[in-house]
């Protein structure tokens, strides 16, 4: 590996014009396949091309290699371990071997890192280690890349000239890329590897901002999501004015004053950036959390009326990680992600995109110190707050602060396939699988607005189980054989944007930067344009390579069986009302639309589904129940029908499976009124097992 920091020609040129020209004696550089993007997809795909006899540069615009892999993500969002091979899993193998030397646990024993299961996230046998320090993750990237050595060349600070930087001929291929210092950069084969699809945007080729409409891609998870909203939500009544109950005086800071939208609409906004913090409870490795210079606490008034209306959460959740360090993430109402404040961002300018970072770290610093210090904080929040700082090993470079913020979501590729929901779901498998992906559809909030009762809510937290690993096309990480015929985009693919909430993780994004960069060798080799590329061939070595492509055999593509084609009046758990906190889950093959609410099997008699309908006429109807059965159900559900007669509790025994191959049973006969109709589920007596609910169903008889 030759590793080159490549000083930009001007002292600013941060803030450089991109149309800034190229200098006649700027230097030019060639290599078989250009990556922009040192990415965890770009480090792996310039080790892929090398191991296929290929010469590569890796282009970093920033300073650090890794993304968000060394920049603080250290618990890693997998999924299906046994979903992950290839360069990947090396990855999380070599981190293994380093944890398995003694001198890697200066501030703790091994047995003592556990998971909140209470099991340890250490075992000397295992195959590879989850969890790691952000400088652990950073050095086994730079032992990975030194082993390669002179086929690959990495370039750290030189940003692509987004405006006339990318060089094509009549057709879109790419030629070159001309960086804002002049400096150009040669190839055959290109791969954008970004977070935000910088490369494939100024290529000119087809790209999504923000949530795509339910009925885009036949959709139930994607657009406004108000309905679907499970979790990270203001659990009390807050007032969002500047003066409450006055809404002539204002909104207090980081709530909008636009409508939210209705439910499946689409929008440009993006689900919630922030900082994945490393954060300390030893007293020998760490800092205070520091007050952020304009520090302004009008910025945490939502926050201050969270506490007082009674919410007392700690608003983050830290996983741990070795040597009493964490990845810390966003959790509830008011946390670290940053709501609302990134729509700009995918394509920002780069003088843009600085005010945006700084923002992000003015918002989160300051919200750290606020919880820590500020009188307005309950005190057995700032008490909890006393044991923990910044890790003071950690970014040592840029204030033990993270120097790569979580970009959960940039521009979105739309190729000739488009990943969606119904690929997650495993309702439709492609046939050229280069990898597999296994997390929830899990998008953060997108939204704070004001609701019809004027309070404060969040909207965009989406958090749906696949129920198993799923195929990502190869054809979703190449555009448009007319637009562009030598580039990959293994991060920014085409997907939807409630897919892409699943296939966003980090060691997936690995994984397709090794297909990529496996495709764009055979490309090379036989001249062909990416698209060209034959998949039995492309298969054959990955597998030969150690990807994992097929689905396992308990992974079997799902029937969607969607309420509209079912008869009679259908009531879907996303149209009940909720007391209590309900989680979502589609782990089983038979379950109505989306999927279906469990209660976790906590909080006996304090949760309860309601699901009202409306008849049309007056008369008998049969009432059926719908659930996936199994045996950590409970036997004595309690369940509720509002007849015309009265009310009539029938007790759902949800272990045996009586349901008809839509997973309803039978409740009984009942008379109604024209009108409203009400069937409630209850956990209340139920300690014996999760209560679980799809829909209710009306038959007229």
């Amino acid at each position: 590996m030759k590793l080159r920091y490549l000083i930009p020609l001007l002292a600013a040129s941060l803030l450089a014009s991109p149309t800034q020209s190229a200098r006649a004696d700027t230097p030019v550089h060639e290599a078989d396949v250009v990556i922009y993007g040192g990415t965890s997809a770009g480090i792996t795909a310039a080790i892929q091309a090398a191991k296929m006899g290929k010469t590569s540069i890796l282009i970093e615009p920033t300073k650090y290699l890794g993304g968000l892999t060394t920049g603080g993500l250290g618990a890693t969002d997998s999924g299906s371990k046994a979903a992950i091979g290839g360069l990947s899993r090396e990855f999380y193998q070599r981190i293994h071997h380093h944890y398995s030397h003694p001198e890697s646990w200066p501030l703790q024993k091994p047995d003592d890192l556990k998971s909140k299961s209470r099991k340890s996230m250490y075992s000397p046998e295992a195959d590879a280690m989850w969890v790691f320090e952000p400088k652990v993750a950073a050095r086994v990237y730079e032992v990975m890349l030194s082993e390669i050595g002179e086929p690959v060349t990495v370039v750290l600070e030189q940003r692509l000239n987004r405006e006339t930087g990318v060089k094509q001929t009549d057709s879109g291929r790419i030629t070159a890329l001309v960086m804002e210092s002049g400096e150009t950069f040669k190839g055959r084969i290109f791969i954008d590897a970004t977070y935000e699809g910088d490369l494939f945007a100024a290529a000119g080729t087809s790209f999504h901002v923000g949530r795509e409409p339910n009925d885009t891609y036949d959709e139930e998870l994607n657009g406004v999501q108000k309905a679907q909203m499970k979790g990270h939500l203001f659990l009390e009544k807050v007032d969002p004015y500047v003066v409450p109950g006055d809404p002539s005086s204002g909104l207090v800071a980081r709530v909008h004053a636009d409508p939210p939208g209705e439910d499946g609409a689409g929008d440009k906004r993006m689900q919630a950036y922030n900082y994945r913090m490393c954060m300390s409870n030893d007293e020998r490795n760490r800092v205070p959390f520091p007050k952020p210079e304009g520090y302004d606490e009008k910025q945490y008034e939502l926050l201050f009326r969270n506490f007082e209306a009674g919410d007392l959460r700690m608003p983050w959740s830290a996983t741990m990680m070795p040597n009493h360090k964490t990845d810390t993430n966003n959790y509830g109402a008011f946390s670290t992600d940053n709501i609302g404040y990134n729509y700009d961002f995918p394509e920002a300018s780069y003088a843009e995109r600085e005010k945006i970072l700084a923002e992000h770290e003015q918002y989160q610093k300051g919200l750290m110190w606020t919880l820590a210090n500020h009188p307005r904080v309950p005190e057995q929040i700032r008490k909890g707050m006393e044991p923990w700082g910044l890790a003071a090993d950690e970014f040592t470079e840029t204030g033990n602060w993270p120097h790569q913020i979580y970009v959960r979501e940039g521009r979105r590729l739309i190729g000739e396939y488009v990943t969606t929901e119904l690929d997650c779901r495993r309702v439709r498998v492609a046939e050229d699988s280069v990898g597999l992906g296994s997390y929830n559809m899990d998008s953060h909030n997108v939204q704070r607005y004001v609701t019809a009762d004027g309070h404060v809510q969040d909207e965009g937290d989406v958090q749906v189980s696949p129920g198993g690993p799923y195929v990502v096309s190869y054809r979703s990480i190449v555009p448009k054989k007319s637009e562009c015929d030598n580039l990959l985009v293994p991060v920014c693919l085409s997907s939807s944007h409630i897919a892409y909430g699943s296939i966003r993780m980090e060691p997936v994004f690995m994984v397709l930067g090794q297909s990529a960069a496996t495709a764009a060798s055979m490309a090379i080799d036989a001249d062909l344009a990416v698209q060209d590329v034959p998949y039995s061939h492309l298969r054959e070595r990955l597998l030969e390579d150690g990807q994992v492509l097929d689905l396992p055999p308990a992974a079997k593509p799902k029937v969607l069986i969607t309420s509209d084609k079912l008869p009679g009046i259908v009531i879907d758990d996303q149209e009940a009302k909720i007391v209590g906190a309900w989680t979502s889950s589609s782990s089983h093959p038979v379950f109505i639309n989306t999927g279906y609410l469990h209660d976790v099997n906590e909080g006996k008699g304090m949760k309860s589904l309601t699901f009202t309908a409306d008849l049309p006429k007056a008369g008998k109807y049969e009432v059926r129940f719908a659930f996936p059965f199994n045996g950590n159900r409970s036997a004595t559900v309690p369940v509720t029908i509002s007849h015309a007669g009265g009310e009539k509790t029938v007790t759902v025994n949800q272990r045996q499976d009586k349901g008809d191959e839509t997973g309803f049973i039978s409740l009984g006969e009942f008379e109604f009124k024209k009108g409203e109709a009400v069937v409630t589920v209850s956990n209340k007596g139920t300690k014996d097992g999760h209560v679980v609910a799809d829909a209710v169903q009306f038959l007229a008889k």
